[in-house]
């Protein structure tokens, strides 16, 4: 897969979490897991593209 691909994927799997957490913030339940995972495809948001970065000066 493709560092443009990875980054969409990421970035659709983010927007799904946050819609998830709404939901769950709404019934009054757990979001703290939610809350772990949105930071951890937020850490590989900033790696894929520090790599489309570091291709594109190359």
């Amino acid at each position: 897969m493709d560092l443009n691909s990875k980054l969409m994927e990421l970035k659709d799997d983010y927007v799904r979490l946050q819609n998830d957490l709404e939901k769950r913030e709404s019934l009054n339940q757990d979001i703290d897991p939610l809350h772990r995972q949105l930071a951890e495809i937020e850490e590989q948001i900033a790696s894929v593209r520090s790599e489309i970065n570091k291709q594109s000066k190359n």
